[in-house]
Parts: structure tokens; sequence; C-alpha cells
């Protein structure tokens, strides 16, 4: 098992920065696949970015060349660097992996663009 415990979310202006954090509660080293996930206010649920161990990361075309994903294996944690945001990004966002048969999602985070 593993606990996903999220931060850095929080209210942004149009064409700001913000970084979310996912902390594991367990070494993440041996997890092949992280991930990042967003639910917009009535939307579905949408992958936003991936990393999958052995292959380059993977984005949402409408997150590309903004987002970028990465991961600390020395502090088991995931990050999402979130540049250039825009107010078609605000929503919750949840860190997301799984291993064996079971799926571990973050509490979620909000994020606002607004002005």
């Amino acid at each position: 098992q593993v606990q996903l415990v999220q931060s850095g979310g929080g209210l942004v202006e149009p064409g700001g920065s913000l970084r979310l954090s996912c902390a594991a509660s367990r070494s993440i080293a041996g997890i092949v696949q992280l991930s990042w996930y967003r639910r917009a206010p009535g939307k579905q649920r949408e992958l936003v970015a991936e990393m999958t161990r052995g292959a380059g990361p993977t984005y949402a075309d409408s997150v590309k060349d903004r987002f970028i994903i990465s991961r600390d294996n020395t502090k088991n944690t995931l990050s999402l660097q979130m540049n250039s945001l825009k107010p078609e990004d605000t929503a919750v966002y949840y860190c997301h992996t799984f291993f064996g048969a079971n799926h571990y999602w973050g509490q979620g985070i909000q994020v606002t663009v607004s002005s």
C-alpha cells in the first residue's frame, strides 16, 4: 500500500505558475507509472501527465509545453510544474499510481486560475 499526500495548489492569475507535489508514504523507486489527473467543474476526469519508467513523460495536448512532470526517487515525491496557467486549467488535481491490482490516489487539491 501507499498513501499519497498532495500540496501546492491555490489561486493564481492567468499566466502565472504553480507547483504541485505528491509525497508518497513509501519508496517510489520501484513504481513503474506515476500520473497527474484533474477534474474540472462539470467535466470528466482527465489525464494531465504521466511518467512511465523506461519511457519519456507524456502530456495531454492541452498542457503540452506548459506543464512538466517529474519524480524524485530520493524524496519519494512526484511533482507537476505548471506554467503559463490558463483559466481552463482550473480543476481539482490528483496524483495517482498503481501496483498490483490496486490504484492509489492523492486527496486532491484545488487549482484556480482567475484574475
